[in-house]
């Protein structure tokens, strides 16, 4: 028997597959490669983090500062996410399980943090892996791809999910602050545990190096991420 909530299931992947792939891309096989950031203890939580399209040496920093904290993060491209060529659920999927099994992550569940294409992967897979998934972040999320669908978006969510956004964000109209509040609002009609934070006068890419850096901004958004792992993905004694 199929429920409603497997049509919903199909639908969407379909209508997601539609506004990535490519005539004639097929998926690639195997598990996507990733660097791995090792906390001073030798092992952790694990903490996901999904690059933007520039891909990984720009969130190396990141991904370092959150093993830092004492979490087994491994950093991964968000072209094998949110991507044309290759199935990005089975990718993600794949990668949590391997962190998993290394002797460097601590058994759980993983938490995921996205930028911008990684965002948008984390919202279109990380979202709906509550087995998987504790919690997940995305810093100003693509959702270009499933804007005229926001609701069915969000509907699909069954984890919080922090959406952090910069208010003046035009970049490639990749990661508009319009989709950003539909999306909030969308969830606060249905109670889905979705928060928005908007940061007015930041770009795309306000906590990264480069002419769109906003200090004050940037380690506001690390704080709250501070929080959500504190909250959501603890650390044990």
């Amino acid at each position: 028997m199929i429920h409603n909530g497997d049509v919903l299931k199909l639908c969407f992947r379909l209508a997601l597959m539609a506004a990535v792939l490519t005539p004639g891309a097929s998926f690639a096989q195997g598990i996507p490669k990733y660097e791995e950031f090792v906390p001073k203890s030798g092992k952790g939580p694990v903490v996901v983090v999904i690059s933007g399209s520039s891909g990984r040496l720009n969130y190396w920093t990141y991904a370092r500062e959150v093993s830092r904290v004492g979490y087994y993060s491994v950093l991964i491209d968000g072209k094998d996410i949110l991507t044309r060529e290759q199935d990005g659920e089975a990718n993600l999927r794949a990668v949590i399980a391997k962190a998993q099994a290394s002797p460097k992550g601590t058994p759980g569940k993983a938490m995921v943090i996205g930028f911008s294409q990684g965002g948008g992967g984390v919202l279109a897979h990380a979202a709906s892996m509550p087995e998987l998934v504790s919690a997940a972040v995305a810093y100003y999320p693509s959702t270009r791809w499933a804007a005229r669908n926001l609701p069915a978006l969000v509907g699909r969510i069954r984890i919080p999910i922090l959406v952090l956004a910069g208010e003046r964000d035009t970049y490639n109209n990749c990661c508009l602050i319009e989709w950003m509040r539909e999306m909030e609002s969308i969830a606060k009609a249905r109670q889905i545990p979705l928060e928005l934070v908007v940061y007015p006068g930041a770009e795309h890419g306000f906590n990264l190096d480069g002419q769109n850096y906003r200090a004050s901004d940037a380690a506001d958004a690390w704080r709250r991420v501070l929080e959500m792992l504190a909250r959501h993905h603890p650390i044990a004694p």
